[in-house]
């Protein structure tokens, strides 16, 4: 029985801790890429429900500051607040179109999706690239496999499944001790995206975002839909500033009718000067 070189023996263990960390490594990745597609599925739904009446509310802000104006054309300040809630009417009904044109369905991944993104995670993770070229199109990869996944789309993972098992990548044949460095490096950068993962989940679970699908999901728990409540909530405040609204402009009405029958002017004329 030959005896294994120093090299082997330690190249052995390394590359029992590579399969570890790349086995936990994918389910990190796997676990961050839910927590993003739920993020973006609720972000989506609170847009659509809710933003959308924000955004609303937003253009007769920008209306009501605008009547305004009208009373009084020389003021600055309120030439200056016509400015900027225009901008955010503008803003605001930006996102909300942006939303309606999103895919907003819920989906729940599948067993085999699961199994095919823990897999392909595991084989294409950037961290196992030995050079920065190879480091790269990782990259690239895992970027797609992360947006097949989040999307639901069952035929792309498997078609990346095919892609990686043919890839000349997949195929290595080195000395022990080359083998050895690499998995030493391979350790080194699998415990830098561990550290990565967690900023990224840290920066997530702190966001505004996941602390309002988090209250969600407390209310949901009780029989109550909390995006419901806020959207009835300000369907309110638009009823009411819409009622405003049209306040100011007979007010607006009314004296434009008075000064073209008192003196035969038409303010317009003066406003738009």
């Amino acid at each position: 029985m030959n005896e294994l070189a120093p090299e082997e023996i330690e190249l052995a263990k390394k590359q029992r801790v590579v399969d570890r960390l790349a086995e936990r490594l994918a389910d990190a990745e796997e676990e961050m890429a839910d927590l993003r597609a739920e993020l973006e599925r609720f972000e989506a739904r609170y847009t659509m429900e809710v933003g959308r009446l924000y955004a609303e509310q937003d253009e007769i802000d920008a209306q009501i500051a605008e009547e305004e104006l009208k009373l009084v054309p020389d003021d600055e300040e309120i030439k200056k607040k016509v400015e900027e809630l225009r901008r955010a009417a503008e803003e605001s009904a930006a996102r909300a179109k942006a939303a309606e044109d999103r895919e907003t369905e819920t989906w729940e991944p599948t067993a085999e999706a699961r199994k095919a993104y823990h897999d392909l995670a595991r084989s294409i993770h950037p961290d196992l690239a030995l050079d920065d070229g190879e480091k790269e199109r990782r990259h690239s990869l895992m970027a797609e496999l992360n947006r097949a996944y989040s999307e639901g789309d069952q035929g792309k993972l498997r078609r990346l499944a095919a892609d990686i098992r043919i890839s000349p990548e997949a195929v290595v044949g080195e000395t022990a001790g080359d083998r050895l460095v690499r998995a030493i490096r391979q350790i080194a950068q699998m415990k830098r995206r561990f550290a990565e993962i967690a900023a990224e989940k840290a920066a997530a679970v702190d966001s505004e975002v996941y602390s309002l699908s988090r209250k969600a999901a407390d209310e949901a728990e009780g029989g109550r839909d909390l995006l419901k409540q806020m959207a009835e909530r300000a369907k309110t405040h638009i009823a009411k500033s819409s009622r405003r609204l049209e306040n100011l402009k007979n007010v607006n009405r009314s004296a434009e009718e008075y000064v073209k029958e008192r003196f035969g002017m038409d303010i317009a004329d003066f406003r738009e000067g």
